[in-house]
């Protein structure tokens, strides 16, 4: 087994878990600040991420624990197996006094995905970034 490489971003978001995971589970929340989505927070559903670039990602709910966790398999086929990625992504959820400490750790990038693993760096900070409008703007 080759060693992978994970992508944690982490922020404290001064809105509760409640409204955190909406924004996490509900669809039409979802697109807004991560992708186009069939999204359904159970075990075992399978849906799609479509990004604005035309990429199409298969995902699978692995876990759902209202509030705390949410995980699930984020992979993108492609011909070149530098640019395909079959990872897990999984958002931890903590009260604070202040809101929520929100964790997010995308596992499973190979070494030689640099790319990939460098896109989802910077990828990450801006969705975080979209995910912190849209709860300052729904409030």
């Amino acid at each position: 087994m080759s060693e992978t490489r994970t992508v944690i971003v982490e922020r404290e978001i001064p809105f509760p878990p409640e409204k955190l995971w909406r924004a996490l589970t509900q669809p039409h929340l979802i697109e807004e600040w991560l992708m186009k989505n069939d999204f359904k927070p159970a075990v075992g559903h399978r849906f799609n991420l479509r990004g604005e670039w035309g990429g199409v990602l298969d995902c699978e709910v692995l876990a759902v624990e209202p509030n705390k966790t949410l995980s699930y398999r984020w992979d993108f086929a492609h011909d070149d197996p530098a640019y395909g990625l079959k990872s897990v992504v999984t958002f931890t959820l903590t009260a604070t006094p202040a809101g929520t400490h929100l964790r997010m750790e995308q596992s499973g990038f190979r070494p030689d995905q640099k790319q990939a693993f460098g896109g989802a760096k910077a990828g990450w900070q801006q969705f975080f970034t979209n995910l912190e409008q849209l709860l300052a703007k729904d409030d």
